[in-house]
């Protein structure tokens, strides 16, 4: 789930994405019960939806038209 924090540090365009992606992986049974690392979690598809958006998001901070219609994500 998304988290939305009124003080929650800056850490730039996507920070709440990562951070969300982070904890979603690390909260997975497949770090927690069989003991894989995140990152052959993210790659075997575990917490896609958060992945995707975090793409999404990255993606638009090299989009001319974010310009105009701001940043995707968090």
């Amino acid at each position: 789930m998304p988290k939305y924090y009124e003080d929650k540090p800056e850490g730039g365009a996507c920070a709440g994405l990562k951070e969300d992606l982070g904890e979603c992986l690390l909260q997975s049974d497949c770090v927690v019960q069989e003991g894989k690392s995140p990152r052959q979690c993210l790659k075997e598809g575990h917490c896609s939806a958060l992945k995707y958006a975090f793409f999404e998001c990255r993606r638009s901070m090299l989009d001319n038209r974010a310009r105009f219609r701001g940043r995707k994500g968090y």
